[in-house]
């Protein structure tokens, strides 16, 4: 049974199921046949794992198509295929070290992801900063994008070259193989991380790079920042308690540590951009490769709610000329009442100056990012 990701597009509220429901076990959830009633319902089904039979989809004849025998694809947009890359990872690893070709498949997800990166990278970071519908099983998976994502604008920003960069981004995109799976209960569960999941912790750099290397990787940089993302200058890390790190691997700590301080989890809520970079610089003593990430980010990163002198308040959408002064897509007038557009405001502008974050995400967290970017066609601008 081949099982892809439950299309959560194609669950319509009060209408029958089309297929099956099952977990990653492939044990059955939801019967063909059964209403889901509420949109809470789809969110508990998606927390837990839910997936479909790719056999079943094709028989229903929906208009559900199958990419690479292995995928959903879920909309048109750059939002679409962004969502689309949670699902080509999950099919990618999930299986891993057991998935024939491993090695070979990395790269390819690795160049066709760096190419919608470089489609518009104010919408790659938007996408890290703004988790407000995640959901806990992929938690794993997404922080990998999310963490080579920043991988990728460290190295350039550090002028890497193509080869070292290349080793970092996939470095970041396989250092947590083996508990992928563990992540997303993790981010899932209320109670403290326990001894049994600490000691899998523990061991999962050393499990990854014995798995790449059973599957015939020979990179050396991709290997060692894999052994040592999880090392520290006070040699407190695991699993070798290292003092010295090669910069590849610290490049990957830094943007791992960053990615987990902003993205939510059951147990405890994400840390502003700002918090999570105050916190780094300090555990980081000011270092070049932490600096680089803040740079990368900018003051105001694309994802941020702020409020500007005019009184409206905006996301921004783009970073700017200046760190300070960034584009800005309104969501309410000056009075602080919702409206039906957003209108993109140039903060280098006095009049729409930045004057400080809004920590209430509420009226942000609901509204699709299409509508912020001015997005409605496939893969464009």
């Amino acid at each position: 049974m081949n099982l892809l990701p439950l299309p959560r597009s194609k669950v319509q509220l009060g209408v029958a199921l089309p297929w099956n429901v099952r977990d990653a076990d492939c044990n059955l959830l939801l019967a063909r046949g059964h209403v889901v009633e509420s949109a809470h319902q789809v969110d508990a089904l998606l927390q837990r794992g839910a997936f479909v039979d790719v056999e079943e989809i094709k028989a229903t004849g929906l208009h559900v198509a199958i990419s690479s025998g292995s995928a959903v694809t879920m909309a048109t947009s750059l939002f679409g295929l962004w969502e689309q890359t949670t699902i080509d990872m999950f099919a990618l690893l999930a299986k891993a070290p057991h998935m024939p070709n491993l090695h070979g498949r990395v790269n390819d997800f690795a160049q066709s992801l760096i190419a919608l990166i470089d489609k518009d990278v104010d919408i790659a970071l938007y996408r890290t900063v703004r988790q407000d519908k995640a959901v806990a099983f992929y938690y794993g998976y997404n922080h990998c994008i999310y963490t080579a994502t920043l991988c990728l604008l460290i190295a350039r920003h550090l002028r890497w070259t193509q080869a070292r960069t290349m080793s970092l981004f996939k470095a970041a995109l396989t250092m947590n193989m083996s508990i992928l799976a563990l992540q997303g209960k993790m981010a899932d569960q209320e109670d403290p991380v326990l001894d049994s999941q600490r000691a899998m912790i523990r061991k999962h750099p050393k499990e990854a790079v014995d798995w790449l290397v059973a599957s015939e990787v020979t990179d050396p940089d991709w290997l060692l920042a894999v052994h040592q993302h999880h090392e520290r200058s006070d040699a407190s890390g695991y699993p070798q308690c290292l003092a010295v790190q090669s910069d590849i691997a610290i490049a990957l700590r830094v943007a791992d540590v960053f990615v987990a301080k902003i993205s939510p989890r059951l147990l405890r809520p994400a840390l502003t951009v700002k918090e999570a970079a105050r916190q780094l610089l300090t555990e980081d003593h000011g270092g070049p490769l932490s600096g680089a990430l803040i740079k990368v980010f900018g003051i105001y990163p694309p994802g941020d709610l702020v409020k500007l002198a005019c009184g409206e308040i905006g996301v921004v959408m783009r970073r700017g000329a200046s760190a300070k002064c960034p584009i800005v897509a309104t969501i309410t007038d000056s009075n602080g009442k919702p409206t039906v557009k957003t209108t993109q405001r140039d903060t280098s502008e006095a009049t729409f100056a930045i004057v400080g974050n809004i920590a209430d995400k509420s009226l942000v967290a609901r509204m699709p990012p299409e509508r912020i970017f001015g997005y409605a066609n496939a893969g464009g601008k």
